[in-house]
């Protein structure tokens, strides 16, 4: 039989391999994910990678996002934004554990007469600014989804209070620089006891980088008083 009587659906070279998308790529993102990657566009002006109607389009394309691919696409081509499944970056791939879009730099932190805390359930970018003047400042990791193995928090209290806690088994890197203030690690003072059929996790390290100026930062580990009372 000749070539052009063979049937077309039955030509090797028509067969087209069906196209895998990654579950983590279909997945539905919230608002908080969308406010996260607004944060990433709007740094991206402001360091000039993106012009201002470039921003506006971004961000009008982004609160009409419905997955977590379309945040990928929105930040391809910039740093600090959710990335793909696998992607090599120099830090940990996505994977579908983690509930949020991976931001590997947070919003900063500012505060000045005021207090705000990030306790609970929440998703830790992997580096963190925070900068206190005259206010209170809480981070809590020991309930947060943490995606990557090494967290960067840079602090700087001027007459202000600050507390990180860190998980029980994690590992601080500590670099302070006091003036006229403190900056102390301490150790929880009731241990949760371990659950044997819980394989242990394997411990995060935490590079604290604290400047006190007649102000306080304060590392603590493990579970608040209360969460491991089973108060809350």
């Amino acid at each position: 039989m000749a070539q052009d009587d063979v049937p077309q659906q039955n030509r090797p070279q028509d067969v087209v391999p069906a196209q895998t998308e990654d579950p983590v790529l279909r997945r539905r993102v919230s608002d908080l994910e969308r406010e996260e990657v607004a944060d990433v566009l709007r740094d991206a002006a402001g360091e000039g990678r993106l012009s201002y109607t470039e921003l506006e389009e971004r961000l009008e394309t982004l609160y009409s996002s419905k997955t977590y691919g379309e945040l990928v696409e929105l930040t391809a081509d910039l740093p600090n934004g959710p990335r793909a499944p696998g992607a090599s970056q120099g830090v940990p791939a996505t994977t579908p554990q983690y509930s949020g879009a991976l931001v590997e730099t947070g919003p900063v932190i500012s505060v000045f007469m005021s207090e705000t805390k990030r306790m609970g359930t929440w998703l830790v970018p992997q580096r963190q600014e925070v900068n206190a003047v005259l206010g209170d400042v809480t981070l809590d990791y020991t309930e947060a989804e943490i995606p990557f193995d090494e967290i960067q928090i840079d602090v700087k209290s001027i007459l202000a209070d600050v507390k990180i806690r860190v998980p029980q088994n994690a590992i601080v890197l500590l670099d302070s620089n006091p003036i006229l203030g403190s900056v102390t690690e301490q150790e929880a003072g009731l241990k949760a006891v371990p659950d044997p059929n819980t394989q242990p996790a394997t411990p995060k390290r935490f590079h604290i980088r604290g400047t006190a100026i007649l102000g306080e930062i304060k590392i603590k580990r493990g579970p608040r008083l209360s969460k491991r009372l089973g108060l809350t």
